[in-house]
């Protein structure tokens, strides 16, 4: 009979802080193609992404594209710091519900449900937070103008007309969106990762995580643009466009036809891969910090 294999343990402290810093690289790498990504989604005056990136960078100069990165740079941190604490959570769930398991490693599949349920808390700070980041990121081209400064006043005027629920606007379609698209994303690195780390090598294989972070990013994507699409619809719309997830999607296909689900594609490839890729690596190099000191 085989030797039940002794689980490593989570350290919530290390699992906290290692994606936090993913949460900072990330950012830093990718917001400039976000910018593009939800002008595309939410607007008609583009003919691409070419000329969303020409037509920003004309009127608002290369500061354009990072308008809104307040937000995200805010937020993002606390989201990845929960992302990956709620995977390494589901990493140990999956392991205590196998108790019996011969080898510690989880099976690619079960890296995949661990990324899914990593989605469900996470929701709690990516929903409020991707609000402001959109409405910040769109209110140039709404028929009103700019209304918001930032992200506090922008937060603080959402609150007043419409409270947590203006805040919470397109939770269902977050969820429709990461719960697919995080197990995409764990199980995409997790497989890359193993197929590119040279065997008997220890430690950090900053090559192997770069590309496999990259590829995780592409991964996720490339699933979750349509939901992507509606979420970002809801967010930016005045409050009673739509009655819920289901009416915006078939509201954009009547109106726009089926592609329009896939509006944002290109520039969100275009981001998913340097944006993972650093988000991976900050988090290996924070852990490989972390793991140092205790």
């Amino acid at each position: 009979m085989a030797a039940t294999a002794e689980p490593p343990k989570m350290d919530q402290i290390k699992s906290l802080l290692g994606g936090g810093a993913a949460g900072v690289a990330t950012v830093l790498a990718g917001h400039p193609f976000d910018t593009l990504k939800v002008r595309l989604q939410t607007s008609n005056n583009y003919k691409g992404l070419a000329d969303c990136f020409k037509q920003t960078v004309a009127k608002e100069g290369l500061l354009g594209l990072y308008k809104g990165m307040a937000s995200p740079l805010v937020g993002v941190t606390p989201m990845f710091a929960l992302s990956f604490w709620s995977y390494d959570l589901g990493c140990q769930l999956v392991r205590d519900l196998t108790p019996n398991r011969t080898k510690k490693d989880l099976t690619l599949t079960e890296y995949a449900i661990a990324g899914g349920f990593s989605a469900i808390p996470t929701t709690i700070v990516t929903t409020p937070m991707e609000r402001v980041k959109v409405i910040l990121q769109t209110q140039d081209q709404s028929v009103g103008g700019k209304k918001y400064t930032g992200m506090v006043d922008a937060g603080a005027g959402m609150w007043k007309e419409g409270g947590i629920r203006s805040l919470y606007r397109g939770t269902v379609a977050t969820l429709a969106r990461d719960i697919p698209g995080s197990a995409a994303y764990f199980w995409a690195y997790e497989a890359v990762y193993r197929a590119l780390k040279p065997k008997g090598e220890e430690g950090l294989s900053v090559g192997s995580v770069l590309f496999a972070g990259g590829m995780a990013g592409v991964a996720m994507w490339s699933i979750a643009i349509p939901p992507d699409v509606i979420k970002s619809r809801i967010q930016s719309a005045p409050a009673g466009t739509y009655k819920g997830f289901m009416d915006c999607g078939v509201k954009i296909v009547a109106s726009e036809g089926p592609t329009a689900l896939f509006k944002g594609l290109g520039p969100a490839l275009l981001r998913a891969f340097p944006a993972n890729a650093a988000g991976f690596l900050g988090r290996a190099g924070m852990m490989e910090v972390l793991h140092r000191l205790w």
